[in-house]
């Protein structure tokens, strides 16, 4: 089942470390847990990044946002501000409570705490933006008809999303360039997460990790074109995708 809930701030732990570099300009360690990796963290920086500072992707997404925008999952305000400062209609959202205060006290000028498959969330926009492995909000492959369904709601006519994400299928290369996937199993880019920051724990979420042919797959069986539009350096990529 695809997640329709809103987080509280006492298990909103990218928030908190958000909040803290935003007052602070620094942070504790923003530690990440999954049943398939090792511990892990992420840079809090690095959620602060200008337009300058993002990768290729990123910036290519921002320049071909058009109309009125939708930042899905939108975290510190770093890629709305950008759009914002391009001069763009942008409308910021997250599920982080504590993100969303911080957005707004950065200056972006339309921000609400709205998961994207609430089904009483249904404005309308040109383009809607999935950045920083944004197709990681779907979940599952299971999630992905109800994904396009919602996507057929709030996009206008001629509209596209714009959705990065990762192939993780390096982390099953062998010395000798084949790949060993479990077929029988559970799709490989299907992860489980857990964050924490400092004493606030977050619960387990799922995050889909999505291959370009099997997006493609899964667009055409739902009314949609993928287009891929610009590959980065590590098996990440940038689609486009548009009702057909």
């Amino acid at each position: 089942m695809i997640n329709t809930d809103l987080l509280s701030a006492d298990k909103d732990p990218m928030g908190a470390a958000i909040t803290d570099y935003f007052k602070h300009h620094q942070a504790d360690r923003l530690r990440v847990f999954s049943s398939l990796f090792d511990e892990d963290e992420i840079p809090v920086k690095e959620l602060f990044r200008s337009e300058r500072q993002m990768s290729p992707l990123e910036r290519t997404a921002l320049k071909m946002a058009t109309g009125k925008i939708l930042d899905a999952g939108a975290g510190s305000g770093c890629h709305t501000l950008a759009l914002q400062e391009a001069g763009k209609e942008v409308h910021a959202i997250d599920i982080s409570p504590l993100s969303v205060e911080v957005m707004k006290l950065r200056g972006v000028h339309h921000v609400t705490q709205t998961n994207l498959f609430d089904e009483r969330f249904c404005d309308s926009y040109d383009t809607i933006l999935m950045l920083m492995n944004g197709s990681g909000i779907i979940g599952k492959l299971e999630n992905l008809p109800i994904f396009f369904l919602k996507m057929k709601q709030i996009l206008r006519p001629g509209g596209c999303i714009l959705m990065d994400s990762s192939d993780l299928r390096y982390l099953f290369e062998e010395e000798d360039g084949s790949f060993v996937i479990d077929l029988a199993g559970d799709y490989y880019g299907e992860v489980d997460f857990q964050m924490q920051y400092k004493d606030i724990k977050g619960d387990s979420f799922d995050w889909l990790y999505i291959d370009f042919q099997t997006l493609s797959l899964y667009a055409a069986e739902n009314g949609f074109q993928a287009e891929l539009i610009k590959e980065g350096e590590h098996y990440d990529y940038l689609a486009r995708l548009s009702f057909q």
